[in-house]
């Protein structure tokens, strides 16, 4: 069986996350989108939301399951019997990152790193960008699923007070 991890932050999941998602789904048996758990960086959205939202965006893919992993990529690949990374790239800025980091994954362990360039539509987007964006009243409801936007924005109220 072919098994590939999407891994991420996914604070909060956009329609780019969910692209690179689906194009992995078609290429592997099984696909695991892994939250990400680091309790020292200020999240908008707790771990078990992350998991609650992608689980939620994920649904309509039979082959794909959400989990989370803390500290090393590579050690939760090992003991899960992953053999791929799937990273999603936007620009050549990314690529610089994620080369080395792919390459110190491979370092550690025997797994691959694969780069699925971005559809050109979501080229420009990032989790951080969409809460930028919506904090200071930006419409993003094209950038997110319907219900990831509903709980953004009354996070952003929430936080407001």
């Amino acid at each position: 069986m072919r098994r590939a991890v999407c891994p991420g932050s996914f604070d909060p999941v956009t329609n780019g996350h969910i692209d690179i998602v689906a194009r992995a789904a078609s290429l592997f048996d099984e696909v695991v989108v892994a939250v990400g758990v680091n309790s020292s960086k200020n999240r908008m959205f707790s771990a078990e939301e992350r998991i609650a939202m992608l689980t939620e965006a994920c649904a309509d893919f039979d082959n794909v399951r959400v989990d989370h992993f803390k500290g090393l990529l590579t050690d939760y690949c090992s003991a899960n019997g992953i053999h791929a990374i799937v990273k999603g790239l936007r620009a050549v800025s990314d690529f610089d990152y994620e080369l080395q980091m792919a390459q110190m994954n491979s370092s550690l362990t025997d797994v691959e790193t694969v780069f699925v360039p971005t559809s050109p539509e979501y080229s420009f987007l990032a989790s951080s960008l969409v809460k930028e964006v919506a904090t200071f009243g930006g419409d993003v409801s094209s950038l997110v699923p319907d219900f990831v936007h509903s709980r953004l924005t009354a996070r952003i109220a929430e936080q407001r007070g």
